[in-house]
């Protein structure tokens, strides 16, 4: 059985939540005892409020207080972004919880973070010809715009066939700004 076809975890889980500041904003992070379940950008308190809302729905229980593996794995994803936006970690070592995605876009964004290194893009067309799909290149779309686990997972990496930048629902100067950090775009003047 792969992970795109594990059925869901019943019943409430154990999570928490944390923020951290970036060069672009605030990102939300929520693990579980899975792993990093969500990453989520302009965590301000309005949005980090209905995210735990959201993900409190989803997982079945509030986010715990007290020091739990989650907790762990939080410090341990603040580390490692902060390394990320340092320019000293190219590839993430955390366990994920795909939980939040599931079908095509569980593939997509499996076929994504395998196969598309730091440094590199790929055109939205060829990642849907890479996952079986062709013609898919607005399902690829979809897909990067519900990633769950943005920077972690790097839908920032997918652009235009003809070297647009291409859409990002946390905005295009955070997608500049990462494509610049990874050295693909040039640093802003400003």
């Amino acid at each position: 059985m792969t992970d795109s076809e594990r059925p869901l975890p019943a019943g409430p889980r154990t999570w928490a939540w944390t923020t951290v500041g970036t060069p672009v904003g605030p990102l939300g992070l929520a693990a579980t005892s899975s792993g990093l379940v969500n990453v989520v950008f302009h965590a301000d308190d309005r949005t980090a409020a209905r995210t735990v809302d959201l993900l409190t729905r989803h997982l079945g229980s509030a986010p715990g207080t007290e020091p739990s593996a989650c907790h762990e794995l939080l410090a341990e994803a603040s580390a490692q972004l902060r390394a990320y936006f340092d320019a000293r970690l190219r590839v993430f070592s955390l366990p994920l919880d795909w939980s939040l995605t599931s079908g095509f876009n569980r593939r997509t964004l499996h076929e994504l973070l395998d196969h598309v290194p730091y440094g590199t893009v790929v055109a939205y067309q060829d990642l849907a010809d890479r996952v079986g799909e062709p013609g898919a290149a607005r399902a690829v779309g979809v897909a990067m715009g519900s990633n769950p686990l943005p920077v972690v997972v790097p839908c920032h990496r997918v652009v235009e066939s003809n070297g647009g930048l291409g859409g990002f629902g946390p905005g295009l100067e955070a997608k500049r700004t990462l494509l610049a950090l990874e050295g693909i775009l040039p640093q802003p003047l400003f």
